[in-house]
């Protein structure tokens, strides 16, 4: 099928959970092209998508050259910290912010404020990235005096299981948590926003309220 096909049944989707759910907020669809061609990445422009992910380097900075100027860039997998310079700049938002060592290197090297959203890992799986959520407070109180970093939101990776019902209170407790950190009027961490949900998960992830989701597989496919 065609990534406008893809979209346009995704979108459908989308709106009936919204409505179901009375849900206000219309989460935006960010293409997941790492697995793609250059060729498919535009048809997802072409198709009306804005918002694209990259968790490689290499494969980032082609699609950022092949695609026109107002195509915004996420960059969602984990990063190397001697890596950062090689990217931090040219990304609009960062999605894997999961250490102290990575925000200071960031802080370090951004030239302008980076819009990033905390990696949590709500599952506490030993096999996934991202700060413990008990932990996110604590963690956000040490980032305060980065001025390069704006904490927009928080993100997270659900666990490759069938149960609806688990993954939904994992969307729901990061939900939570970034209520309650709204609640601080943090200055550099408004975290307004949420990334969670991908091709597996991501009605789910619409029903709890998320403002992000990464679609891959389900929109722009696999063939590299």
């Amino acid at each position: 099928m065609s990534v406008k096909q893809n979209l346009n049944k995704i979108e459908e989707e989308i709106s009936n959970h919204i409505e179901k759910n009375s849900i206000s907020a219309q989460p935006h669809v960010i293409a997941v092209t790492k697995y793609v061609t250059i060729e498919r990445a535009k048809e997802a422009y072409q198709a009306g998508i804005r918002h694209f992910g990259e968790n490689r380097l290499e494969g980032f900075k082609e699609k950022k050259a092949a695609l026109p100027d107002d195509a915004i860039f996420h960059f969602i997998g984990s990063l190397q910290s001697r890596k950062v310079k090689d990217v931090i700049n040219e990304v609009d938002y960062f999605h894997a912010l999961d250490r102290l060592s990575l925000a200071k290197e960031i802080n370090k090297r951004a030239n302008h404020v980076i819009s990033c959203f905390v990696q949590v890992n709500v599952s506490g799986e030993e096999s996934k990235h991202g700060i413990a959520l008990d932990e996110v407070n604590e963690f956000l109180n040490e980032l305060k005096d980065y001025e390069n970093i704006k904490i927009v939101g928080l993100m997270t990776m659900a666990p490759l299981t069938d149960d609806a019902s688990y993954i939904k209170s994992i969307f729901h407790d990061l939900r939570h948590k970034k209520e309650e950190i709204q609640q601080f009027n943090l200055e550099h961490a408004p975290c307004t926003e949420l990334s969670m949900g991908m091709s597996n998960d991501y009605q789910i992830a619409v029903e709890e309220g998320t403002t992000f989701v990464r679609i891959g597989t389900k929109l722009v496919g696999e063939e590299e």
